[in-house]
């Protein structure tokens, strides 16, 4: 008998838990997020103040990535093995090991330390960009769309957490800029490490024990909609960071302020994360393939607008479209593959599907040429 027939699972005391479960999880990811939008706000600008070639200036973002697909497999061997908790601590470990080698590379104007903070915060966000599964875990059929879309909805704060972060501590230990950011970074890793760990209750097949069985992976991978899931997940992911990337430098190029492409990627950001609050209701009412087309629907759509003009409100507009088509695909893609596996097999599914939705999460990143002199570690006032 299987661990999971050995202790009859509830409907009721299951959604119990996973509503429980779901918020935890995602006052985690708004702490935890922080971690990617640090890094991200603040890399290219690091690169160019510590590289040794200014063309160099976006290589830790590019690490961060590896880091993200570097992890994604042991961290579902971790969970396997020991249990979520464990592999979510482990990851706080590295969220906050990124922050102490940061500031310590920043300190000490080290661009390769640097490199090696940004990895550590790739393997911590491979982490916390899998809270979304563990909410699923122990949710019905009919709670496990919301329990995703719950957890999603915990990027909506931090995409407000990160950037303030950035702006209230940039300057706190000058003349090192983002020196604090970093150790901030750090402190909020550990204090979503604890959150997890005080409050987050896995199932009893996941605590402390190995369920043995299960198909092996490549028939999982073969079912025509896991290969659905998959390849949505991929082009969701991948086309939302090519085109949220270039936005904010095809601005400029049109003449536009910086202002005007810093609010454009916050409406982004917003409505990336907004549409999490009712997706999973719409997922309930409609289909999940309903819904997950009419996402990839409003990420072409977005191109089409993108392509129709180079005014400020193109370039909103479809940064807003972009953000919605790419809530409503990815949530889908992740309620189908949570469709395709018994509880036996569930790490490593999950594993392996985050796996090729990272290795194309770098197709957006733009590479920064700079042939302006060296830069000097100064406030931010003065850079």
């Amino acid at each position: 008998m299987s661990a999971i027939a050995e202790a009859p699972f509830d409907a009721a005391a299951g959604d119990r838990l996973a509503r429980r479960n779901a918020l935890v999880l995602a006052t985690g990811q708004a702490l935890a997020g922080a971690n990617n939008t640090v890094i991200v706000a603040t890399g290219s600008i690091l690169g160019a103040m510590m590289a040794p070639d200014k063309s160099l200036a976006t290589l830790p973002i590019s690490v961060m990535v590896c880091g993200i697909w570097a992890g994604t497999l042991p961290l579902g061997f971790l969970a396997k093995r020991y249990g979520r908790r464990t592999a979510y601590a482990g990851g706080a470990v590295a969220g906050t090991v990124a922050g102490l080698i940061g500031y310590a590379a920043i300190m000490q104007a080290n661009f390769w330390l640097y490199l090696v903070a940004t990895f550590c915060g790739g393997l911590y966000a491979a982490s916390h960009m899998s809270y979304r599964f563990g909410a699923a875990d122990t949710a019905s059929a009919e709670f496990k769309p919301k329990a995703v879309s719950w957890v999603m909805a915990g990027g909506l704060f931090a995409a407000i957490l990160g950037p303030q972060l950035v702006i209230f501590t940039k300057d706190l230990l000058p003349p090192y800029l983002f020196a604090a950011s970093y150790l901030g970074q750090g402190a909020f890793a550990l204090l979503a490490g604890l959150v997890i760990l005080m409050f987050f209750r896995a199932p009893a097949y996941d605590v402390g024990r190995q369920v043995e069985g299960g198909r092996p992976i490549g028939a999982i991978a073969r079912q025509p909609r896991f290969v659905v899931a998959v390849v949505c997940g991929v082009a969701s992911y991948a086309l939302m960071n090519l085109m949220m990337t270039a936005a904010p430098l095809a601005m400029i190029d049109c003449g536009h302020s910086v202002t005007n492409a810093s609010l454009g990627i916050q409406w982004h950001v917003f409505a990336m994360y907004a549409p999490s609050f009712f997706t999973g209701s719409l997922i309930l009412r409609f289909g999940v393939a309903r819904v997950t087309f009419v996402g990839l629907f409003l990420l072409a759509l977005s191109a089409a607008v993108g392509f129709s003009g180079i005014t400020v409100a193109h370039f909103w507009t479809a940064l807003i479209l972009l953000g919605v088509g790419w809530n409503l695909s990815f949530v889908g893609a992740t309620t189908m593959v949570c469709d395709c596996y018994r509880p036996e097999e569930r790490n490593k599914v999950q594993a392996f599907k985050r796996f090729p939705d990272f290795r194309h999460h770098g197709g957006g990143i733009v590479r920064l040429r700079l042939d302006a002199g060296p830069l000097r570690l100064v406030p931010w006032s003065m850079w």
